[in-house]
């Protein structure tokens, strides 16, 4: 196959394909031939074909003659690959195989059937991975669509779906792709990142770290806000490891990424309208449905809309340590699309009213990014003191200050501790947690004190 780094060029026109070694194109559309010839033998349907042993052999060797015996002969040193990557199309997702095979790819995006982008450890790369052609892509849609019950079709030409592996996928065809069918995967660990991978990766201190779980352990309510890809949902997964083995958790998310460190975790999961447009559950019904679940916590994997006031509602009655997430470029902006989000639920609240709400639900915030380079770091954790005449109190405890660009790219900056002391220390004292005063003494690096006395 074509090099990663043969196909890793810059494009100068808008929407303009990257070239594509013509070889592989060949393969590619032999392959789909020898693919459509295989199907026809075999007398079955060209997707979700049970994979059992005797079969797979079966195919195996119908795959070798039809390589064996093509018109246009597959070159010798080709066939092996040939008759592997036909076993894929029938019994896995052609081309995309090996990316999801590959546990250092996160990200898959097919732009178009000749542009194939993964994200490996942070950074998006052009990949050697192409099909056919659209045909080619929106079969392997299709496959992926039906294994998790779904349909796209010119009726329903977009889905978001999970798979069984917990990989999230976003489909979207023509007539509104207009160059092409469009798939995204977004592909998670088995295993989620714990606390100790985060503190590796430095995505943040150790003294954060421990902040963050005494908060957890004392049931503060936490918001998680950042752009998309920031590291929200891992972020969650790892401070639920801070809440005691003996409370009922329930999650509610629209399609489940969350894996919890935690043994009594209910999941629940909202469900799309059917072909007929009936049928939808939305996570507002969730929400309110798993208050009669005797829950100890209820963790939202990203508040979108109308749910926003439920989740609430259940913070502020007798829920409290109950967690969410939220898109948002900061902390206050974080607060701000929460009241909008209240405001959705069709209830004329005033905003001093819907803000007090907020206040005294929700008493920390915590603020991720994507960085340049593909680093995630904890951008900011920040105290909700309250409402003072109508507008938010908040104090932040921790930060971090992006103080330039390395040569290859990648941000550069540093952690800091901005001395201020939260109030929500004597809840953490009552529930048992007792952090040093050395935890809040102000800390910045040489480079952040520079960059701050600049501006």
């Amino acid at each position: 196959m074509v090099s990663m780094r043969a196909r890793n060029i810059q494009v100068d026109e808008p929407g303009r394909e990257a070239p594509v070694d013509a070889r592989e194109l060949e393969f590619q559309i032999q392959k789909a031939a020898i693919h459509e010839a295989l199907v026809d033998a075999l007398n079955l349907p060209e997707i979700d074909v049970a994979d059992t042993g005797a079969f797979r052999a079966q195919v195996r060797q119908l795959a070798e003659e039809l390589v064996r015996e093509r018109p246009r002969r597959v070159a010798e040193e080709l066939r092996p690959r040939m008759v592997e990557e036909l076993l894929h199309e029938v019994f896995g997702l052609g081309p995309l195989e090996a990316l999801m095979r590959d546990p250092a790819v996160t990200d898959i995006l097919v732009n178009r059937a000749h542009e194939v982008y993964v994200e490996r450890h942070g950074q998006l790369e052009l990949s050697d991975v192409i099909f056919a052609d659209d045909a080619h892509v929106l079969r392997i849609i299709q496959r992926l669509t039906s294994r998790v019950g779904r349909r796209i079709d010119e009726v329903t030409p977009m889905v978001d779906a999970r798979l069984p592996d917990g990989s999230r996928i976003n489909a979207i065809i023509p007539p509104l792709a207009l160059n092409g069918p469009v798939l995204s995967i977004r592909r998670f660990g088995a295993e989620p990142l714990r606390m100790d991978d985060l503190l590796e990766l430095g995505s943040l201190t150790p003294e954060m770290a421990e902040f963050l779980i005494a908060c957890v352990e004392a049931r503060v309510s936490v918001l998680i806000s950042g752009g998309a890809g920031a590291g929200k949902t891992t972020m969650l997964n790892a401070l639920s490891a801070g809440i005691p083995p003996g409370e009922r958790l329930v999650t509610i998310e629209d399609s489940a990424e969350l894996k919890l460190q935690h043994r009594h975790v209910i999941r629940l999961e909202t469900r799309p309208a059917n072909t007929e447009g009936a049928g939808a559950i939305t996570q507002r019904e969730l929400v309110r449905n798993s208050l009669r679940m005797r829950p100890d916590r209820i963790l939202v994997g990203e508040v979108r809309g109308a749910e926003a006031l439920d989740m609430l509602q259940a913070m502020n009655t007798g829920h409290e340590g109950s967690m969410t997430t939220i898109h948002a470029n900061d902390a206050r902006d974080a607060l701000a699309r929460l009241e909008m989000m209240v405001a959705m639920a069709g209830f004329e609240l005033p905003v001093p009213v819907i803000r007090k709400y907020i206040g005294a639900g929700i008493q920390l915030i915590v603020h991720l990014a994507r960085l340049r380079g593909g680093a995630r770091r904890v951008m900011g954790i920040s105290e909700i003191v309250g409402v003072e005449e109508g507008e938010y109190q908040v104090a932040d405890v921790f930060g971090f200050e992006q103080t330039g660009i390395s040569a290859d790219g990648h941000a550069l900056g540093e952690f800091f501790v901005t001395g201020y002391r939260p109030r929500l220390l004597g809840r953490l004292r009552a529930a048992g947690c007792t952090l040093s005063d050395s935890l809040f003494q102000v800390r910045r690096g040489a480079a952040a004190v520079a960059a701050a006395a600049a501006r």
